[in-house]
């Protein structure tokens, strides 16, 4: 004896695959949405199309543009002595900062990586210094560390060590640069110690083993280079290209420490006093912003097309094949 199904089973209504929309939902997303909107377009994408319109008028003390000029701004900093040497200062930061960060920064990391315990104490105590002001180490760092007095701390453990106090810290070369890569490195070694050490936690255990059973001994050296360097690859990449990026945007403590010296003034401090020192020119200083971001994104994409964000090595080598053949034909 059969028995009749539901009126309801028998009038069932097809399943909805689709997404459920929620009662609501689009409300919600807007309030959450819009002051971030109106942040970007107000703080961000206005000023950025305000100061490409200023680059290419004359706008001396004021924000409004008054003669066009062209690419007459843009042309000032192909000939201009002081922009050419502030570009050799960033140069010669960034030889510094870039490979000392790197090599400190990994050199923690597999330190606090081979901790059998504490390893979120340490993590923290070296983090911390990345929440210091930028404003507040350079106070620090002049005021008590290099303040050029037999007092201060660096001076007095060259006098423990039988060594003349050295009183032209933040006047003389080469000592205002143990000053502005030590501060800079101390503030931000940290961070990038993170993204090492989640490098390192990402390499499979199963590599260290099988190399162990090739011969290779835990913790050694040759595990170290052929192993984990190469896992390190793309993490290198990033950090790479974070930390030039961190080294064209050097302010703080160049113009804390040093001023407005033409010997130790990268370009972002040539272009403040541009722009918001005596001169108030806000078009060429908006062109020389617009020069800057170039250079940055032309050295951003040689740097990405060279190492790569996790491409393969066949795609690196046709890279650097193009940039060969690009150079000799233009021989």
């Amino acid at each position: 004896m059969s028995v009749q199904a539901p009126a309801r089973a028998r009038g069932r209504a097809p399943d909805r695959t689709g997404p459920t929309r929620i009662k609501g939902n689009g409300l919600a997303f807007w309030l959450f949405f819009t002051p971030f909107l109106v942040g970007l377009v107000v703080f961000t994408i206005v000023p950025l199309i305000w100061g490409a319109t200023l680059s290419l008028f004359e706008a001396k003390g004021t924000v409004l543009p008054t003669d066009f000029v062209g690419l007459a701004n843009f042309r000032h900093f192909l000939v201009d002595t002081a922009f050419l040497k502030s570009l050799r200062t960033f140069t010669v930061f960034a030889l510094f900062i870039v490979p000392v960060t790197m090599v400190c920064s990994l050199g923690l990391a597999v330190l606090v990586n081979g901790l059998p315990r504490f390893q979120s104490f340490y993590r923290s105590v070296f983090f911390l210094p990345t929440a210091c002001s930028y404003v507040v180490a350079c106070v620090v760092w002049r005021l008590s560390l290099f303040n050029g007095l037999e007092s201060g701390i660096v001076n007095q453990i060259l006098g423990a060590f039988g060594l003349d106090a050295i009183s032209q810290w933040l006047s003389a070369s080469p000592y205002w640069w143990i000053v502005l890569v030590s501060v800079r490195l101390w503030l931000q070694v940290g961070f990038y110690m993170l993204l090492f050490l989640a490098g390192l936690q990402a390499i499979p255990s199963q590599l260290y083993e099988a190399a162990a059973v090739d011969g290779l001994s835990p913790g050694g050296f040759r595990m170290f280079r052929l192993i984990t360097l190469p896992q390190l690859r793309t993490t290198f990449a990033a950090v790479l290209l974070l930390l030039l990026i961190a080294a064209f945007q050097a302010f703080d403590e160049f113009y804390n420490l040093t001023g407005n010296n033409p010997e130790t003034r990268p370009p972002l401090v040539y272009l403040y006093n541009i722009a918001l020192g005596s001169q108030q020119d806000f078009g060429t200083g908006s062109a020389g912003a617009l020069v800057l971001t170039a250079i940055m994104v032309v050295a951003g994409l040689l740097q990405t097309g060279l190492l790569g964000f996790g491409s393969n090595d066949e795609g690196r080598r046709r890279f650097a094949l193009r940039l060969r053949r690009g150079g000799r034909s233009a021989r």
